[in-house]
């Protein structure tokens, strides 16, 4: 009987844990729209006059829909867990990503929650009533509507500017998160976006 090493054995494909296909779903309509919101906001200034306020109200109606879709996205992730992170991930980065992830759906939803509220404390909002997407009627917040007038313009401002402040919050965090995964994705050599990238090719 032959003492001769024996060849390496192939190894078979490496398995990729990836999201389900609903995490995949949520996240990147959850991402695409606020894209879309993003940019609304941003250009809004250089619409003509007339496009004014059609913009604006679809930037309020993505708004309550990223809301209704972080809420489905939280509730999924609690009754499924997320692939594990790589064995190899140091410690310090596994807990970053985990605190960054937790950050992130904070984010989506103060962002949506803090919009809503300064719509509320508008001062023509009981004379222009919202509708998503200009068809499905939707409430403004009673106890912020009810308020005196000029307590209320006070906090139109505040919540204006909490709005705001969030939404850059969120830019640096997305920042952030986009950089760590090509980060492991390129010089990590972890399949870090075939998690979470949708159809056959992620696999």
């Amino acid at each position: 009987m032959s003492n001769s090493p024996q060849p390496p054995r192939p190894k078979g494909p490496t398995v990729i844990q990836r999201y389900s296909a609903i995490a995949i779903l949520l996240h990147w309509l959850v991402a695409v729209l606020i894209t879309i919101n993003v940019l609304l906001a941003l250009t809004v200034d250089y619409w003509p006059e007339a496009w004014a306020r059609p913009v604006i109200d679809t930037h309020k109606s993505i708004g309550i829909t990223v809301l209704g879709l972080a809420l489905l996205r939280l509730l999924w992730r609690l009754g499924h867990r997320p692939p594990p992170l790589p064995a190899s991930l140091p410690a310090i980065e596994r807990r970053g990503a985990q605190a960054a992830h937790w950050l992130l759906y904070l984010l989506i939803f103060a962002l949506p929650l803090s919009g809503w509220m300064h719509d509320s404390a508008w001062k023509d909002a009981a004379t222009h009533p919202m509708q998503l997407f200009n068809a499905i009627p939707w409430p403004r917040i009673g106890m912020i509507q009810s308020l005196d007038p000029a307590l209320k313009e006070r906090l139109h401002g505040v919540f204006g500017e909490a709005h705001e402040l969030l939404a850059y919050a969120l830019y640096a965090l997305v920042s952030l998160h986009i950089a760590g995964a090509l980060k492991h994705q390129w010089r990590d050599g972890h399949a870090e976006l075939q998690r979470m990238w949708p159809g056959k090719r992620g696999a």
